[in-house]
Formats: C-alpha cells, sequence, structure tokens
C-alpha cells in the first residue's frame, strides 16, 4: 500500500483496534506503576477518533489530515498524560505530512517530529522509563533503514520492531519521570504503559502499510 491519507486513516483504525484489543493489559501495567487509567483512557480517545472519521463527509487528501484529526480528538478527550503526550506526537507529525504520499524520508519526518514533539511536551529523555524509551529506538531503525535505501513500509517495519524492543527495555528501569517515579525503586521490573501502547501504534502503522 501506498503510505497516503487512505493508509494514514488504515493505520488509526488498526491503532484504535489495537488498543481495544490490550485495553486491559495496559490497564494492569499502568496500575503496577501508575493510576491505572492509560488503557481506558487510550480507548476512549481512539474510539472518538474512529466515529470522528466516519462522520467525514469526503475522504481526507494528505496524511496530515488524518493525524491532525487524531491529535485534536485525543486532546480533547483523553485524559492524564497520554491525551497531551499523543496529542503533541500526532499534532507535530501532521505538520510535516501535508502531502499525498510518504516517501521513506517521509515515514522519517513523521516519527522525528512525534518523537519531538513528545520530548518537549513530557520534558523526558531515554532512561527514565517512558514512551521515549519506545520512540527513540524507533527513529533510530527508520532513520538507518531508509538511509540503507528500504521501501517506506520496511522504514516502518524497523521502527515498530525496535519500538517494542524499546518497550521491553524499559522493565529493569527505574522511573523518573511521571507517576511512576513516586515508586522509586519499586517502578523497576514493570514494563511502562506509554511504551506498550507506543509499540501497539507503530505496529499498526506498519501492518496497515503492508
Amino acid at each position: 500500500m501506498s503510505l497516503d491519507a487512505q493508509w494514514a486513516v488504515a493505520w488509526t483504525r488498526a491503532a484504535a483496534a489495537a488498543v481495544a484489543e490490550h485495553r486491559a493489559e495496559l490497564v494492569e501495567l499502568d496500575r503496577q506503576i501508575g493510576d491505572g487509567d492509560h488503557g481506558e483512557n487510550l480507548h476512549r480517545g481512539f474510539t472518538a477518533v474512529v466515529q470522528r472519521l466516519d462522520a467525514l463527509p469526503e475522504a481526507p487528501a494528505q496524511v496530515g489530515e488524518v493525524l491532525k484529526l487524531v491529535a485534536t480528538t485525543l486532546m480533547s478527550t483523553v485524559g492524564g498524560a497520554a491525551g497531551p503526550l499523543y496529542g503533541t506526537a500526532y499534532l507535530r507529525a501532521a505538520k510535516v505530512t501535508a502531502a499525498e504520499v510518504l516517501d521513506s524520508a517521509g515515514v522519517v519526518a513523521l516519527l522525528e517530529a512525534a518523537l519531538e514533539g513528545i520530548v518537549v511536551r513530557g520534558k523526558a529523555g531515554v532512561g527514565e522509563k517512558t514512551m521515549v524509551d519506545a520512540w527513540t529506538p524507533a527513529v533510530e531503525a527508520a532513520v538507518t533503514a531508509a538511509d540503507a535505501g528500504a521501501e517506506p513500509a520496511a522504514v516502518l517495519r524497523a521502527a515498530a520492531d525496535a519500538a517494542e524492543e524499546g518497550a521491553r527495555s524499559t522493565i529493569p528501569l527505574v522511573a523518573t519521570k511521571g507517576r511512576a517515579s513516586y515508586l522509586g525503586e519499586r517502578s523497576a521490573g514493570h514494563l511502562d504503559p506509554g511504551s506498550a501502547s507506543t509499540a501497539l501504534i507503530l505496529r499498526a502503522a506498519a501492518g496497515a502499510a503492508s
């Protein structure tokens, strides 16, 4: 599939389905080191996104249009940290994807912009047990794949693989940002829920491109 607006819609629907499927898992991960609402909040947000997609009078023409719709909907419907963080990620990504079709460089730009938005909004870095620990290796893998001449879909697959590895890498970390940081050393041994949802969303992007 070309990475066009139709792909962006398919990605969004796939992400919504993945969040719905793993809602209980995300709730449990967040219950262990947070306030337990990550899965429910994201599910509510993506459900609203799909409803807005279904209500559009005509199909979007550019990738960025879809990502902006996702951003504004998540920001207005998702509570906690997830709404502002994911909303900012999608909004930054929307600004660099005002195109009908994305090439490999466009995929990298999308991912880089999303990560930048999360870092600026959350003021977190690698190793602090947040979604940044999944997004950063995803971006790095995407850059490497694109530089090697990989097609856009392959760039997304590389990013998704790296995000999953990055999420797993949060298990032994001690959280120093967010609600999990209140637990101190007790936060070690748990998978960060934001990195887990990041991996789901980026895998959905790769799946929609295949």
